[in-house]
């Protein structure tokens, strides 16, 4: 078992150890994070997670938008969709970033927003409340429940990879990237970077007409996740509500009269997804943790 220390210190916590229990890293892997951004702490903390997150946004393009997928959802389609772009590079790719992103030191596992099981249910359970208030009071006409839920359900698995890559691989990242410059920087610059990156995913997922209104429209709501985000450091209550900010985003497209064809598709992949999530989840417990110490 090897031991690094943790530099940064975000908002919520003050010293960490992380504890890498992977028996297969050698000593050699654990180094300190040197303040200076070398060439390769550039590549590995910024062109990687960047040119993951293109690649997502290009498959989410073609599987999703190029073949108006969530405006008339056929289940072959949903299904390759979901393995693709949503489990394979939107959740199983970054599990290699994340490990490497920990060991080096540069990211917790606070930080990427996998907590302990208690907090995880309180602040999956907190959200779920938020969204179902934010229905009550600004659904628009037409959005009832059953609508709101299919459409939740279409859109789960497209909300899980977005908060994987755009704020667990992107945003934490770019923060680490930053990091000594302090939270008054890091901060906002993961907050601006995947408020964008997820603006043009939402551009691409479902055809518009393309407009500057829309884009902005988009990345102020990506903006206004990542402050989600960031404040809560939970990948599950990020998933939750990134599907909800989609729903909302999308309910003059996607129609209950589309989805109601395809809902074991919509179940299945639903289940799958989030399975795989909790999945990666026990991974990374199994092999990582990361341990608050106090201070003396």
């Amino acid at each position: 078992m090897h031991y690094t220390s943790e530099d940064d210190k975000p908002g919520l916590y003050s010293d960490v150890m992380l504890l890498n229990k992977d028996p297969d890293t050698g000593p050699g892997e654990v180094s300190p994070v040197h303040p200076l951004a070398s060439r390769h702490r550039i590549i590995r903390l910024l062109v990687i997670p960047v040119l993951v997150s293109a690649i997502w946004v290009l498959e989410i393009y073609l599987f999703g938008g190029a073949v108006h997928l969530f405006t008339a959802p056929a289940g072959p389609a949903l299904a390759l969709y979901t393995i693709v772009a949503c489990i394979l590079i939107g959740l199983v790719i970054p599990v290699f970033l994340i490990r490497r992103a920990f060991i080096s030191g540069a990211v917790n596992m606070f930080q990427f927003g996998f907590r302990s099981l208690r907090r995880t249910i309180s602040m999956a359970a907190i959200t779920c409340l938020l969204l179902y208030g934010s229905f009550i009071l600004f659904s628009p006409p037409g959005l009832g429940r059953v609508a709101f839920t299919q459409s939740f359900l279409l859109l789960l698995p497209t909300g899980i990879a977005a908060a994987m890559i755009c704020w667990v691989i992107a945003g934490t990242h770019v923060q680490a990237l930053v990091r000594y410059g302090g939270p008054v920087i890091s901060i906002p610059a993961g907050i601006v970077v995947t408020g964008i990156l997820f603006g043009l995913a939402m551009l691409m997922l479902v055809p518009a007409p393309r407009s500057p209104d829309l884009l902005s429209l988009y990345i102020g709501a990506g903006i206004l996740m990542a402050l989600f985000f960031f404040a809560v450091r939970d990948i599950y209550a990020t998933s939750i509500a990134a599907t909800g900010c989609m729903v909302f985003l999308f309910s003059g497209s996607i129609t209950p009269a589309g989805i109601s064809p395809v809902l074991p598709w919509v179940y299945a992949a639903a289940i799958v997804t989030s399975g795989v999530l909790v999945g990666i989840h026990w991974y990374l417990s199994l092999h990582f943790v990361t341990l608050q110490i106090p201070r003396v």
